[in-house]
C-alpha cells in the first residue's frame, strides 16, 4: 500500500513538472464543453431562449437584487425589469417600432442605455449601438448602413444629432431624445414624459415570438481594416456566446463587475453588461472611465471583477502611489490589450488579481483565453477547443499585403516562434455573420483555399505567434488599421476627411509607435495643393479644425508629415512601410514636421524640444 502511494506521488510529480498547466487545460476544456452544450440547448428550445429570457427569470427569482448601481442611484432587477417595460410601451405606442425593426442608440454610459436595450428586446428589435465620438459624415453613415427608421439619443448629443438632421429628415427617420428637453434640435421629440406616466407591466411574450438563434440582436461598429466603421452583425446565438465569458473566467453571481468601458463596444455591452445578465451578478456603470476615482469606485461599491483595456491599465499603473493601494476587493480582472511590463506592474502594486487576458473580435469567429495567467500572452491552444474551432497562423508577406502560399496555391502554416496571419475557419459551429449591408467587406474578410481547396477561413487581420508552450501572443495588425486610446482607427477613412480639405491633395495616414504608449499614434503624410503656402499659421489652424470637425479625438492625427510627393507601388498603393519605420523622430525625418497642440488649436512645427518630452514621458499624446 505504501509503495503505491509513492509511486502515486512521484507520478503527480512527475505530471506537475512535465505538464505544469495540465489541470487547468482540463478545466478550461470542461468548461467551454458545457457552454457549448448549454449554447446548443438554447438553440433547440422553442421559443428561442435568448439573454432577455435569462433577464426576466432572474428577475422573477431575484427581483430585490441590485443589478445597476450607478453615481449614487441603485436599481435592482425588478426596477429595471418595469423601467423597459416603460420603455418598450411607449417605443411600441408612440414610435410605432414593431418586431424585427432596428433602432439605432446615441446615448452614453447611463443606466438608459441599458433599459433602452432591453426594452427593445422585449419588442423583438435589435439595436445598433453608435459610437457617440462620431461626427458629421462618419456618424451618418454608420446609422445608415444599419437600416434603422429610428434614433434614439441623448440630450447631451444634441449636437452632433443636429450635424445630421438633415439627412435623417430625408430618409424619413424618425428622431427622439430619451431625457426632458430637445428644444435645441427642431424636428425631434422628448420621450422622457411619456416615459414616465407609461405603465410598467409586462409585454406580452408574443410581441417577439418569431425571434430565433439567427436573428440579430445588436450592429457593434468595428473599424476594420479599411474605408468607414463596418456593423458587425451580432446574433443571439453570438450575444450568447460572448456572454459566457465571464463564466469561463470564474465569476459567479455574488460578484459586483465594474463597467466603466463604453457600451457600444462589445468589451462594455456584450462582455460586460449581457455578461452579468448571464451569471446574474450586479454591475457597476460608470460614464466615462477615471483612473484618479477607479479604486474609490472599487471600494464605494465592493467590486469583485473589473474589466480593462491596456491602456486603462497604463493609466491605473501611473497614478501617484497611495497606502491603500492594495486595499480592494477586486480579485478578477478580463480584458485585452495589456502590455508584459504594465501587468507585472499591475500586480506588483495593486496586488494579486487573477488577470484574464484574452483575444477576439467583435465579428470575428474565434476567441483566445491566457486561462493560466501567463504574463504577456493572449490566450493558450487548448486541443480540445482547438478541434471544435479549427485555426491556424498561417505566413503572411506585409510588402503585398496578403498571405504567402506555396505551389498548389495553399497557406504555408507558421512553425512554433514564427508571427504570421491568425486565420480560423468557417464552419457552422464557428460562423462568421459580416457586416450589415456591406458584402464586399465582408468577402475581404474570408480567405479561401488556406490549409486544402474549398475550405474558408476568416482573416483576422492580426499577427500573432505561438511559442513552445503553446502561448500565443499578440504582434501587431495588418492592413489599414492602428488601436490609438482603446479604439481602432481606419486609416482610410482618416485620410478621406484631410483630402476633403481643398489645401491637401493627397494623405497617407499610419500609426508610429511612441515609448510607454500602448498602440500607434495617427501620423499623416500630406501633400499640398500647389501654390498654397505650406508653412504658414493659418493653414495650420484651418488643418487643425477640419480634424476637429471631422473626427473623434483618438483619430486626430497627432503628426504631420508634409512631401512633396508620395511614393506608391507599381498596383499605385500608398507605401506606409518607410513613412511608419522612420516614425516622428526630426533626426531621420527630413520632411517639415507638424504635431498637433491642442492649447492652442493649431497644427505646429515639431520643435526639438517638444520630440524630447515626449520621448521621456513628461509631454502626453
Amino acid at each position: 500500500m505504501l509503495l503505491w502511494l509513492i509511486l502515486l506521488v512521484v507520478l503527480i510529480v512527475i505530471i506537475h513538472f512535465k505538464f505544469p498547466y495540465l489541470l487547468k487545460d482540463i478545466q478550461y476544456g470542461v468548461q467551454t464543453t458545457l457552454v457549448g452544450y448549454r449554447l446548443g440547448k438554447y438553440a433547440q428550445s422553442k421559443p428561442y431562449f435568448t439573454v432577455l429570457d435569462r433577464f426576466l427569470e432572474l428577475a422573477s427569482k431575484q427581483p430585490d437584487k441590485t443589478f445597476i448601481s450607478y453615481k449614487d442611484a441603485t436599481f435592482s432587477y425588478r426596477e429595471t425589469d418595469r423601467q423597459s417595460n416603460r420603455i418598450a410601451r411607449v417605443l411600441r405606442e408612440h414610435a410605432g417600432v414593431r418586431e424585427g425593426d432596428t433602432v439605432a442608440l446615441l446615448l452614453s454610459n447611463e443606466p438608459v442605455f441599458l433599459w433602452t436595450w432591453l426594452g427593445l428586446a422585449k419588442l423583438g428589435c435589435s439595436a445598433a449601438l453608435l459610437n457617440y465620438n462620431l461626427r458629421s459624415r462618419s456618424l451618418l453613415h454608420c446609422f445608415s448602413c444599419c437600416g434603422a427608421k429610428v434614433l434614439l439619443a441623448a440630450t447631451e448629443l444634441k449636437d452632433a444629432v443636429e450635424e445630421v438632421r438633415a439627412a435623417l429628415t430625408e430618409q424619413e427617420v424618425a428622431v427622439y431624445f430619451l431625457t426632458e428637453t430637445c428644444d435645441a434640435v427642431a424636428g425631434t421629440e422628448t420621450l422622457c414624459d411619456r416615459i414616465q406616466e407609461a405603465s410598467g407591466d409586462p409585454l406580452p411574450s408574443g410581441l417577439r415570438d418569431s425571434v430565433t438563434f439567427i436573428s440579430p440582436a445588436v450592429y457593434i461598429y468595428t473599424s476594420g481594416t479599411t474605408g468607414l466603421p463596418k456593423a458587425a452583425v451580432v446574433n443571439q446565438q453570438r450575444l450568447w456566446a460572448m456572454s459566457h465569458l465571464q463564466s469561463i473566467t470564474g465569476v459567479c453571481s455574488d460578484d459586483v463587475i465594474y463597467v466603466n468601458l463604453p457600451l457600444y463596444h462589445t468589451a462594455g455591452f456584450a462582455l460586460g453588461f449581457t455578461g452579468v445578465i448571464e451569471r446574474g451578478a450586479s454591475v457597476v456603470l460608470r460614464k466615462k472611465f477615471s483612473a484618479s476615482q477607479f479604486w474609490d469606485d472599487c471600494r464605494k461599491y465592493n467590486v469583485t471583477v473589473m474589466q480593462y483595456i491596456g491602456e486603462t491599465m497604463r493609466y491605473l499603473c501611473n497614478t501617484p502611489k497611495s497606502p491603500v493601494d492594495m486595499v480592494h476587493n477586486v480579485r478578477i480582472a478580463f480584458g485585452n490589450g495589456l502590455r508584459a511590463d504594465v501587468w507585472s506592474e499591475f500586480l506588483r502594486r495593486f496586488g494579486n488579481v487573477e488577470i484574464r487576458e484574452l483575444y477576439a473580435a467583435t465579428e470575428g469567429n474565434m476567441s483566445f483565453i491566457n486561462y493560466v495567467g501567463k504574463i504577456g500572452a493572449v490566450g493558450r491552444i487548448n486541443q480540445l477547443h482547438k478541434r471544435r474551432f479549427p485555426f491556424a497562423v498561417i505566413r503572411y508577406d506585409p510588402e503585398m499585403e496578403e498571405p504567402i502560399r506555396n505551389a498548389e496555391g495553399l497557406c504555408i502554416e507558421c512553425p512554433l516562434g514564427e508571427t504570421g496571419l491568425l486565420v480560423s475557419r468557417i464552419t457552422q459551429m464557428a460562423p462568421f455573420n459580416g457586416y450589415a449591408r456591406d458584402e464586399k467587406q465582408s468577402e475581404r474578410k474570408r480567405l479561401r483555399d488556406v490549409l486544402q481547396k474549398g475550405d474558408v477561413y476568416f482573416n483576422s487581420g492580426d499577427l500573432l505567434r505561438i511559442d513552445q508552450e503553446s502561448f500565443l501572443y499578440f504582434q501587431d495588425r495588418v492592413g489599414d488599421t492602428f488601436r490609438w486610446k482603446g479604439e481602432n482607427v481606419a486609416t482610410n477613412e482618416v485620410s478621406d476627411v484631410l483630402t476633403m480639405m481643398p489645401s491637401v491633395v493627397e494623405a497617407n495616414v499610419y500609426g508610429v509607435k511612441v515609448p510607454g504608449a500602448e498602440g500607434r499614434v495617427g501620423m499623416a503624410a500630406v501633400r499640398w495643393q500647389e501654390g498654397v503656402e505650406s508653412d504658414g499659421s493659418a493653414l495650420y489652424g484651418a488643418l487643425y479644425r477640419h480634424v476637429c470637425a471631422y473626427l473623434p479625438s483618438y483619430a486626430r492625427p497627432r503628426f504631420i508629415r508634409i512631401q512633396s510627393h508620395m511614393e506608391v507601388t507599381g498596383t499605385f498603393k500608398q507605401m506606409k512601410g518607410r513613412l511608419v519605420s522612420e516614425g516622428f523622430s526630426p533626426d531621420v525625418v527630413q520632411d517639415p514636421l507638424l504635431i498637433l497642440e491642442e492649447r492652442e488649436e493649431c497644427y505646429a512645427p515639431l520643435t526639438r524640444q517638444a520630440y524630447d518630452a515626449i520621448l521621456q514621458g513628461s509631454r502626453k499624446l
